[in-house]
């Protein structure tokens, strides 16, 4: 069998194992990781067959129809949206209300969202409406786990929510594809909806009263784009640790900056493990006698800096998962007691502030992988590495740079990502009549916070290329420079990427290809990759 078939069988495998695991929604809770695996395509989704969750969702949307029987008001059933809930819909038109909210809020901008934040999002509304809060009926969950396994992905706008009442706009391209409405990417094909569900056996939805408001009165778009930041970061930080152990080598600077006492004196938790992910690959690595006694700050604060996100990470879960987990929409249905509660759980506030403090948490790790970049490259300051790191002969250095313009670059995309930490949860802004007159701002929080990401996994993919470079320099200059075996391991997979610079080449592909792998938490063991 060639290497192309065995790549080929590999695939198909994955595929495979993917399509047998099932992560389970309704009457559990779902975590952060089990949204990924699902955004990435390494599971489907399945209800659960709990006769008593079942039950309760029916229970809900029969309450909710003989409510409505009754005479009762229920806010945007029978009711307009919004301002407009002093206007009475007649019993005759409540049935066509969830449609008329789909196709007025068909008026979002800017660019699509990808596979995976798209499969995010809706396994993130899928999850809440699970809750039985929000009066649909199964079948409305059934369709959104066809969306997911099928992978029907509804083209999504990713600008116009203000994150109140919920993201009323992007969502409502949910709910229009289940009505058959709007385009969907489907088979790697752009496709009308009504077309793609017929080949699929089905009939569009018809909404009953409550099911539009449910689908997109709801933080579900928000909430998804968090979970895969949350990974995303997650990975960074594990990330940074390696490299500040790599440049710590490629520098030849102390392991003693980072001896588990100096940690036990400060007690962060987070800096306390990038210490402990750092020193477990500098083990075996002793201080020669004569080594200045502190390497600058950007080496020897790294726990410090790492430590911040670590640390954040943790309440980030908390309120991320919280928020996965919770009915979010507006009415609350409750079946057992039989009530409709009117309330704000579509304000997103945690997950802006949430999203706000991660940006500014993984734009400092740009900013500090990009100062040991700065250290490195230049041999006022690399003890004694070629100048910008060049592999050239004696006799082709004077016309080599080596990573003269990745720093240059890199610097840039730093200064991009600082740039982008402006809280986005402070620009809340009066809307639709003064009815949503404060409201969280809680995507575009979400959509900042991937950017920094963004960029800093372009710093990140920058500052591995320099560092692997330099220690092979460095044990080109001293073969008895000690490699700790998890460095080495590293250094050898980004090889295989991108080989030794001995002579200026363009480096664009090789930043694009390991970018690629930073983003999908693939480049370093732990983080984001359990699930």
């Amino acid at each position: 069998m060639s290497e192309h078939d065995l790549i080929d069988d590999a695939h198909t495998h994955a595929a495979r194992a993917a399509a047998s695991r099932k992560v389970t929604i309704g009457g559990r809770k779902l975590s952060i990781e089990e949204v990924v695996a699902i955004a990435k395509g390494r599971a489907q989704v399945a209800l659960s067959g709990d006769p008593a969750w079942r039950s309760r969702i029916q229970r809900g949307a029969d309450f909710l129809r003989r409510h409505l029987a009754a005479g009762e008001t229920v806010y945007g059933v029978n009711t307009g949206y919004g301002d407009a809930c002093v206007v009475d819909v007649p019993m005759e038109l409540v049935e066509a209300l969830p449609l008329q909210l789909t196709r007025y809020h068909g008026c979002g901008m800017g660019a699509y969202l990808d596979d995976a934040q798209t499969l995010a999002v809706i396994a993130a509304r899928l999850n809440s409406l699970a809750y039985g809060f929000s009066g649909v009926r199964p079948v409305l969950l059934e369709r959104l786990a066809d969306l997911v396994n099928h992978r029907v992905l509804p083209r999504i706008p990713s600008e116009g929510s203000v994150g109140a009442s919920g993201d009323l706009t992007p969502l409502s391209y949910v709910a229009a594809a289940l009505v058959g409405e709007r385009d969907v990417m489907f088979d790697g094909t752009l496709r009308d909806a009504a077309g793609v569900w017929a080949q699929l056996g089905h009939a569009p939805l018809t909404l009953a009263p409550k099911e539009g408001l449910a689908l997109m009165n709801g933080t579900a778009v928000m909430t998804g784009l968090a979970c895969l930041a949350f990974a995303r970061a997650e990975h960074l930080a594990r990330l940074a640790a390696r490299l500040t152990a790599l440049s710590t080598v490629a520098l030849d600077g102390r392991a003693a900056h980072f001896d588990a006492m100096i940690f036990e004196a400060k007690p962060h938790a987070g800096q306390a493990d990038a210490a402990a992910w750092i020193r477990a690959d500098l083990a075996g690595r002793d201080d020669t006698p004569g080594h200045r006694l502190q390497d600058r700050y950007s080496i020897r604060c790294a726990p410090h800096v790492i430590g911040v996100a670590v640390d954040a990470l943790s309440w980030v879960r908390r309120d991320v998962e919280n928020e996965l987990n919770s009915a979010n929409d507006n009415p609350l249905i409750d079946p057992d007691g039989e009530r409709v509660l009117h309330g704000g759980n579509f304000y997103g506030g945690h997950i802006a502030f949430a999203m706000d403090a991660l940006k500014t948490a993984v734009a400092n790790l740009a900013d500090l992988m990009d100062r040991q970049l700065a250290l490195i490259v230049d041999d006022k300051f690399n003890n004694g590495l070629p100048r910008n790191l060049t592999g050239a002969t004696s006799a082709r250095a004077p016309i080599n740079h080596g990573f003269k313009a990745v720093q240059i670059s890199s610097s840039a995309w730093t200064a991009e990502a600082l740039k982008h930490t402006m809280p986005a949860s402070v620009f809340s802004r009066s809307t639709e009549a003064h009815n949503q007159d404060k409201v969280s701002m809680g995507t575009i929080a979400a959509r900042d916070c991937l950017r920094v990401l963004e960029l800093t996994e372009q710093v990140a993919a920058a500052h591995t290329l320099a560092a692997v470079q330099a220690l092979k320099l460095r044990v080109r200059l001293n073969e008895a420079t000690l490699v700790p075996a998890p460095l080495r391991a590293f250094a050898d997979s980004v090889a295989a990427l991108s080989p030794f610079v001995d002579e200026d080449r363009a480096l664009e592909s090789d930043l694009r290809a390991l970018t690629a792998r930073i983003a999908d938490c693939a480049l370093i063991e732990g983080g984001a990759q359990h699930e």
